[in-house]
């Protein structure tokens, strides 16, 4: 391998600079999922499917239900608490002069996802930032203007070991989300100031500052795939973790979209749709929604039982049971490499045997004696919400009558 004179090979080279060997995966021109030209800008409230609305339209419970996950459950609180000190150095002024650095778009993107490895990203990936995910308005109706050039998106594991302990919808669940929010504020808003020092202008976007639609820029900067679920899925951490954005016009080389067979896998495997408590999630195919190709979840459904959980704080039970939420290990990279390839030679039978050995294993399952977190409550068995016909319908298209 040439290396560029006067450059190490961290920054020359084309080797894996984080923990997961990215490099290794399909790089594709495109996203594996369509996406068309009349994608319409957003406003944050219409891309939110977590929080309660802020109308009484879901009944008084969900407030009440907020305000348990924000100020009574305490690792939650505490992780909350310290991204609201951080999170408020998102944007500033970059320095006047220019800092004598590399010209070079591939160096300073090595540079720079190294950057992100040392702050302790899981992943780091860079796209272009296309307009339609910028939202439109602000959450106070205030439009917004960002012309960067380039995103640059970081991911933080929400962390395997809790996880398996938990069943994906009780205390912890909420403290695991914020885990990934308070971890990727610290590291994007260290990034963007970074960068300004540099004399470029740059912008954190973290839960709370986001002006940017965080989905279809996980896609672009090749972190993964759009899964059944509706959500992000890295072929090494599934969809456990949460994402930050530096947009900025640093000088950047962008990375290509992966394709590790996702869109195939998800077409055989079910199993989110199936178990998912709400029954939110679709079992057939999928549809055309705000110009782009996706299996639509039911937003009001996942939001209502998240918001009224009184087992836990929120939920991220599909999360937990998919297949490709896996720790690091042989066997399971023998597995991952396998259902790739399956994807590839359109080899479902693979995949349902995957799925099949998924379930005799116990994976997905809880796991109480690795907990070691307090809940708040000891009441039992998950709630369930009511089932109407046509969710009926799609539950059993799922594999799971309910």
């Amino acid at each position: 391998m040439k290396v560029k004179k006067g450059y190490s090979k961290i920054l020359a080279g084309n080797g894996q600079l984080g923990p997961y060997p990215m490099e290794k995966l399909k790089r594709v021109d495109k996203p594996t999922t369509l996406i068309t030209d009349r994608v319409q800008r957003m406003e944050p409230m219409e891309a939110i499917a977590t929080v309660p609305n802020r109308t009484s339209e879901s009944g008084p419970v969900m407030p009440a239900a907020g305000r348990v996950i924000r100020q009574t459950y305490p690792v939650a609180a505490a992780e909350s608490d310290v991204m609201r000190l951080v999170g408020g150095s998102y944007e500033g002024e970059a320095a006047a002069k220019k800092a004598p650095i590399p010209q070079d778009p591939r160096i300073l993107s090595r540079h720079i996802k190294r950057l992100g490895y040392f702050y302790r990203a899981d992943i780091v990936g860079i796209c272009r930032l296309p307009q339609y995910a910028v939202y439109s308005h602000d959450r106070n109706g205030n439009p917004i203007e960002l012309n960067h050039q380039f995103a640059i998106v970081i991911v933080v594991d929400q962390e395997y070991g809790t996880m398996d302990a938990s069943t994906g919808h009780d205390w912890i669940s909420t403290a695991q989300s914020f885990r990934g929010y308070s971890n990727t504020t610290f590291i994007s808003s260290m990034m963007a100031n970074y960068i300004r020092k540099l004399g470029y202008p740059a912008r954190a976007h973290h839960n709370g500052s986001y002006q940017v639609v965080v989905p279809p820029l996980l896609l672009w900067s090749g972190i993964g795939e759009i899964s059944r679920m509706g959500i992000t899925v890295n072929p090494f951490l599934g969809a456990r973790f949460k994402a930050a954005v530096i947009t900025t016009d640093l000088p950047l080389e962008p990375d290509k979209p992966i394709d590790f067979g996702l869109q195939e896998f998800c077409r055989n495997c079910l199993k989110c749709a199936r178990e998912c408590r709400s029954r939110a999630i679709p079992g057939g195919e999928k549809i055309m929604h705000n110009g782009y190709e996706t299996w639509k979840l039911d937003v009001e459904r996942c939001r209502k039982f998240r918001a009224r959980n009184p087992y836990g704080s929120g939920c991220g039970h599909c999360i937990k049971v998919c297949p490709w939420n896996k720790p690091a290990g042989a066997v399971h990279d023998v597995v991952r490499w396998t259902a790739m390839r399956a994807s590839q030679l359109r080899q479902g039978w693979v995949h349902k045997l995957i799925v099949k050995m998924d379930d005799v294993l116990g994976y997905g399952k809880q796991h109480p004696e690795n907990q070691w977190w307090f809940d708040l409550s000891d009441a039992g068995s998950a709630p369930s919400v009511n089932i109407d016909e046509e969710t009926a319908a799609v539950s059993a298209v799922a594999g799971k009558a309910p």
